[in-house]
């Protein structure tokens, strides 16, 4: 997943795992005991995600995908 975000062309990972889009926050992640999962900005503030399974993570980049076309 890290692979396909860092290729997304208008992301720029700032330190591992932190994506900005220009100078504004817009992806970062979060593990606990419930799993992992992504904090993404839609609009104004961050929305979680999970992204523990591979369907997850697949949808997560999609909706990434969508977001900075």
């Amino acid at each position: 997943m890290l692979a396909a975000l860092r290729q997304m062309e208008g992301l720029r990972e700032k330190s591992t795992g932190i994506f900005y889009r220009g100078s504004t926050a817009f992806l970062h992640f979060h593990e606990d005991p419930a799993g992992l999962f992504a904090d993404v900005r839609l609009a104004d503030d961050f929305e979680r995600h999970a992204v523990t399974t591979r369907e997850e993570q697949q949808q997560l980049l999609a909706l990434v995908r969508r977001s900075i076309r």
